[in-house]
């Protein structure tokens, strides 16, 4: 019979999150395997947005260096009203006094979780092991083993603990059991990549674009290769005409006059989802990311959030690891990351939709009025800065205890 492997933390998914906690661990000594199904790190299109607390975590395991040069430097964003033209602007360089990184920075994420997956390989007690997909799992007082399919068969593994960073669709949390309450919005987003320079067009583009409308909303982002143009689209159709040539220019011609002119390099589909895990643990099997929450992605919190819950981990395990023994604080992960969510990151995001998302027109009047009055007033300016850049999120966790 094979021998069983053995480690002491197996994480399933290479995305950021998976990336980001393993190196967390592999830094500080702990070995530590890498499981993902792909044969490569996903070229996730969707997140691109690095908020400043994030770059600061990212710097303690130096990789904030390679987004400052790969990526985009956005201090400014708008929230704009698509009937008026008018632009309401919030400049996060207001923060300069709390952080060193006063400014979102639009990199696509998989540059991130790439760059960290190709420094696990300088580490002895790290493994990265792509086409290595989790099947199944089963875990003991003293343990999880795993079974894992490879090219060649089934092996088998054995580890302290067991995070499962493997997304929307997680495995891990399925086999556990764990419902995953919220809903999903009935419209899907089309996300629209084009190198079509649409400041050419559109006076007075910041790099991040929130563009309210009660007919058609739009969030309009700069990443260094192409604009992303995210709208929803209309229940009834179906794929192939959304993303169809007449349903791209209609869009374009919206917003640039000349839609057919408008040529693009990726056209996709997604559902949108507000939902979060009842635990994002049980016993020594860990959920991190998107395998524990989904919310919609206006303001950029997704990813960034998945990465606070990376660093937030980390912080309760080392020590469990280091001393062999379970540790309370890893029900103290749960808790902060669980209600952070629910409190601040689920509300906050669909709060962020009904924004731009209007509506009619009254309800669509109040909301501008609602952004102006946080804009003109310097105490709720400064309040909504800091919980847009997501310094609230964290100062809400570290109250949990």
């Amino acid at each position: 019979m094979t021998a069983v492997e053995r480690c002491q933390v197996a994480i399933v998914g290479a995305g950021p999150v998976g990336t980001v906690i393993a190196t967390l661990l592999a830094q500080t000594g702990i070995d530590v395997v890498v499981l993902e199904a792909g044969e490569d790190c996903a070229q996730d299109l969707r997140a691109s947005t690095f908020h400043p607390p994030t770059l600061e975590m990212l710097d303690t395991i130096g990789v904030t260096p390679m987004l400052l040069e790969r990526g985009l430097k956005a201090p400014i964003y708008h929230w704009r009203d698509r009937h008026s033209g008018e632009t309401v602007e919030f400049d996060m360089a207001e923060l300069e006094d709390v952080t060193r990184y006063p400014f979102r920075i639009q990199c696509e994420q998989y540059h991130l979780s790439r760059a960290l997956a190709a420094g696990l390989e300088k580490h002895s007690n790290a493994q990265m092991r792509f086409a290595h997909r989790l099947l199944t799992f089963q875990q003991d007082d003293t343990g999880v083993d795993l079974w894992i399919e490879t090219m060649s068969g089934i092996d088998r593994m054995r580890c302290d603990y067991l995070i499962a960073a493997d997304g929307a669709n997680s495995i891990v949390r399925k086999w556990l059991g764990i419902e995953f309450d919220g809903f999903t919005y009935p419209e899907r987003f089309l996300c629209l990549s084009t190198e079509y320079e649409l400041a050419d067009k559109l006076s007075n583009l910041a790099y991040v674009n929130y563009v309210s409308d009660p007919d058609e909303w739009l969030v309009l982002l700069r990443v260094p290769s192409v604009w992303r143009v995210l709208v929803p689209t209309d229940a009834s159709l179906g794929d192939d005409e959304l993303r169809s040539d007449r349903i791209k220019n209609g869009i374009f011609d919206r917003l640039v006059g000349d839609g057919a002119s408008v040529q693009t390099q990726h056209r996709t589909l997604y559902r949108v989802h507000q939902r979060v895990a009842k635990s994002f643990m049980k016993d020594r099997v860990i959920l991190a990311g998107d395998a524990a929450h989904l919310n919609n992605p206006l303001g950029g919190f997704g990813m960034n959030s998945g990465v606070h819950d990376a660093f937030n981990l980390f912080e309760k395990l080392e020590p469990a690891l280091k001393t062999n023994k379970p540790n309370g604080s890893l029900a103290l992960y749960d808790r902060q990351r669980r209600t952070v969510t629910h409190a601040f990151t689920q509300a906050q995001t669909i709060e962020n939709m009904a924004y731009i998302k209007g509506g009619a027109d009254e309800a669509h009047s109040k909301r501008r009025e609602a952004m102006l009055a946080i804009k003109s007033d310097d105490s709720r300016r400064r309040a909504y800065l800091m919980r847009q850049a997501m310094f609230e999120s964290l100062a809400q966790a570290a109250a949990i205890q």
